[in-house]
């Protein structure tokens, strides 16, 4: 199992967002060994959300190595021809360095912000993923759908991955979800605080059993698990205020439910999790730093990452 990065989307602490804390951040995850760094998607939230690809395509002068993703982009709020576009400049511009995670998003406000049915979601996302594909292939054959069409569409410049970025789907594990992610998707991404391990490990078994009836082979199809919410202390006093004034208002979930799920506390607790969900068969967990974030990212690679699995 490896590990990504979340960029540092919303300002926990009184520091303001900028250009120099995203760049410090994807230098320091590169710098560590971090595989990847990933950007969520929101137009409204609970708190102020930086646009999530703007962030990817504002930290790529600052990188060189380290893979880009998004852990999920939504196609359908900000329209398949629009993310297509943004996305393949940002592929382009970093040599091939781009994942792209996309999924219908869970929240009513994004789809009332652009005047679309919140109810459409999924059919709408569908059409969505083979739109990007039809835009990001050279010379292949147009999309046409009932929601969407690229006839006549031609984005160039091209992405530089062929055939454009690996797309990747977002499922919390639904069967529905699943079968979606084998018949559309290069790779599954799971969420951090809503799942466990043992869900996980139920979830990546069928979804094995899903790839096989599509004809694709499980042992080569990636997962990951997005937006592990992470902040090491061995200060108990200070875990808790991070999960009762941080994350449980801003999740709207009670701090007892998130408390075993995300990475909050202890180092050698931290790992544990970890550790059960490699043995699920998890590949990738990025992690999302709640405050000090760079200091955060050397406390995982450091103190937490040496102890799983051992």
């Amino acid at each position: 199992m490896d590990y990504g990065a979340h960029l540092p989307l919303i300002a926990f602490d009184d520091r303001p967002l900028s250009l120099e804390r995203l760049c410090s951040f994807a230098e320091a995850a590169e710098g560590l060994g971090f595989k990847a760094v990933t950007a969520n998607d929101h137009l409204v939230f609970s708190r102020p959300w930086l646009d999530g690809p703007m962030a990817l395509a504002a930290v790529l002068s600052a990188t060189r190595r380290i893979g880009l993703a998004t852990s999920v982009a939504l196609p359908v709020v900000r329209g398949p021809v629009v993310l297509a576009k943004a996305l393949g400049a940002i592929d382009l511009l970093s040599g091939g360095r781009l994942e792209v995670g996309v999924g219908p998003g869970s929240s009513v406000r994004d789809y009332a912000a652009v005047g679309l049915s919140f109810e459409e979601r999924w059919k709408r996302l569908d059409e969505a993923v083979l739109a990007l594909r039809a835009l990001w292939r050279k010379g292949g054959d147009p999309m046409v759908g009932n929601f969407y069409s690229t006839e006549g569409l031609e984005l160039e410049p091209y992405p530089a991955q062929d055939g454009g970025p690996p797309i990747w789907i977002g499922s919390w594990g639904s069967g529905a979800g699943l079968r979606r992610v084998a018949r559309l998707a290069d790779g599954w991404l799971a969420s951090g605080y809503n799942t466990t391990p043992e869900l996980f490990s139920q979830a990546w078994a069928d979804l094995k059993v899903y790839l096989g009836n599509v004809g694709k082979d499980p042992d080569r199809f990636p997962n990951a698990i997005a937006t592990m919410w992470c902040y090491v202390t061995e200060d108990r006093d200070e875990a808790e205020r991070i999960l009762n004034r941080i994350l449980a208002p801003m999740l709207n979930r009670p701090a007892e439910q998130l408390r075993p799920l995300l990475l909050i506390g202890p180092a050698d607790e931290c790992a544990e999790k970890l550790s059960a969900y490699q043995r699920a068969g998890a590949q990738r967990v990025f992690i999302w730093p709640i405050e000090d974030e760079v200091n955060q990212l050397s406390v995982f690679m450091e103190r937490v990452a040496p102890q799983v699995g051992a």
